[in-house]
């Protein structure tokens, strides 16, 4: 797992290899990722927008924002938590993702919350470190 703490916000990411949608012969690899966003602050977040880098094994970079996460845009108080899972399908068997999510206080301040690097790996790739 994955983790990133900023302001009191904590992000934690699961990635997974999804073997049944992927295609290695096709060049198609497929994760899933679950994440939690936990409010730790003792101020009510609303998550308004998300920011994905996406990198895969050759360098090619996917930029991906919008509103909210799969269609939803959480309120957390403080104690709160918000679960999803969603996917990223990549052409290479590896890759990174980071990003960060546009958090609004219920006084209307907006800031970043990191959403740590981690990596997409296919099982049993080798990785040769120079």
């Amino acid at each position: 797992m994955y983790r990133a703490l900023t302001r009191d916000i904590e992000v934690v990411v699961e990635p997974f290899y999804l073997e049944e949608q992927s295609d290695p012969d096709d060049d198609r690899y497929v994760w899933g990722y679950r994440i939690v966003i936990a409010n730790h602050s003792v101020e009510t977040v609303k998550l308004t927008h998300r920011y994905w880098h996406i990198t895969d094994q050759n360098g090619q970079v996917d930029e991906v924002n919008g509103p909210g996460v799969i269609g939803e845009q959480p309120r957390l108080e403080p104690g709160d938590s918000f679960e999803y899972t969603s996917g990223c399908p990549l052409d290479t068997p590896s890759g990174l993702m980071f990003g960060h999510y546009l958090m609004q206080t219920d006084r209307g301040e907006m800031f970043e919350v990191a959403i740590p690097a981690f990596s997409l790996d296919a099982p049993g790739l080798l990785r040769v470190l120079n």
